[in-house]
């Protein structure tokens, strides 16, 4: 990010934080638009792998920072751990759409739907939450916030147990026994993910509430 090279040292933190969540959303729409439609795998598999690299590059940058940096806004183990978690989101949804281009699964189901709108919502919830950490009088609002993103994650839990339910239901070969393991590993694969923004809400939530 160009702009945040011209920033106080306190306000590049926190541009690079909103950038850092406005690629997890960009990413989450990705793999959500793929589990909703299957079609066109490889473009937008190779589109989530620009965007995770591009996490990575914004992270790096963030742990740049804290090193040539005295005296930094928040803890500086909190804005290591919030900028590492929100890249591990990132990774997690990247891996979901590698594995379905690995897989070639083509077909759609709406389990898998689920978990994508699931993962999109808690990352616009995400870039919601991010820019208020910076203001203090706003800091509040981040709570409600981190209650929606856990309550999500709950929904992922549920999801993740019905689907692993039935998954095995009418397996009567080695096809359709592979099919079904790889199901099971997409699956858990995006419940993680949304485990990922779970851990961003609760170094959020910290972070609030050392700074009270």
């Amino acid at each position: 990010m160009v702009l945040a090279r011209f920033l106080p040292r306190d306000a590049q933190f926190f541009a690079l934080f909103r950038e850092a969540a406005a690629n997890a959303v960009e990413t989450a729409e990705v793999l959500a638009d793929m589990l909703a439609t299957m079609e066109d795998v490889d473009r937008k598999a190779r589109r989530l792998r620009d965007l995770e690299h591009r996490g990575d590059e914004i992270t790096h940058q963030v742990f740049h920072s804290l090193n040539s940096t005295f005296v930094t806004p928040i803890d500086r183990e909190d804005i290591r751990d919030l900028a590492s978690q929100i890249d591990d989101f990132v990774d997690y949804i990247e891996e979901a759409g590698r594995r379905i281009h690995l897989y070639r699964i083509a077909e759609r189901n709406d389990r898998a739907t689920l978990f994508g709108k699931v993962l999109l919502e808690q990352a616009q919830i995400l870039a919601e939450a991010v820019p208020r950490l910076e203001h203090s009088k706003e800091r509040d609002r981040v709570l409600r916030y981190t209650v929606e993103i856990n309550r999500l994650e709950n929904e992922a839990d549920d999801a993740l147990s019905q689907a692993l339910a039935v998954l095995y239901d009418g397996v009567e070969d080695i096809p359709a026994l592979i099919k079904a393991i790889r199901w099971g590993e997409l699956y858990q694969l995006l419940e993680d993910a949304t485990d990922r923004a779970e851990s961003v809400a609760n170094t959020m939530e910290g972070i609030v509430l050392k700074n009270a």
